[in-house]
């Protein structure tokens, strides 16, 4: 299947996802998380459908969009790092394993691996501070993390 097939198919599957709800009204957080799940990230053109299905205006769609650090608007790798940089993260050294991470991916926050492999973000607060410094990686969740845990982590992605 050709990458323009595959987005057809995506663009498909979120119509037929947005048809589906009952209450189209204050619906856009729920679309937005689906369309985020089904392509990766949420493009222009992404938003644009999704406000033009929803009869809301596309700004409103990109407010919320870039207002919550969930949602993307360019692709990210298929590892997402995230380091918490909320203030009992930060205290408890947050700051030097996100400069480890960069460091040994060679990229910076925001960036992915020229491999498409890993992103690094940082988020304000995981709610987990009893776990600090806390890392996720896509669905799990990493605490009491060291700089010094950073490369045997990353082993476990590579594939």
């Amino acid at each position: 299947m050709s990458c323009n097939s595959c987005e057809k198919q995506y663009f498909e599957e979120l119509e037929q996802f947005i048809d589906s709800l009952l209450d189209k009204n204050g619906a856009l957080i729920e679309v937005l998380h689906k369309a985020q799940n089904t392509f990766g990230y949420l493009s222009k053109d992404v938003q644009r459908f999704i406000a033009n299905k929803l009869s809301i205006p596309v700004s409103k769609v990109n407010g919320v969009v870039t207002f919550y650090s969930y949602f993307t608007e360019k692709p990210t790798g298929k590892y997402v790092i995230n380091i918490c940089m909320g203030t009992a993260c930060f205290v408890r050294g947050a700051g030097d394993v996100l400069a480890e991470f960069e460091k040994r991916l060679n990229i910076k926050v925001g960036e992915t691996t020229s491999d498409g492999k890993f992103t690094v973000q940082v988020l304000r607060c995981v709610g987990a501070c009893g776990l600090a410094p806390v890392v996720t990686i896509n669905d799990k969740v990493y605490g009491h993390f060291t700089k010094q845990m950073v490369d045997k982590v990353l082993a476990e992605y590579e594939e």
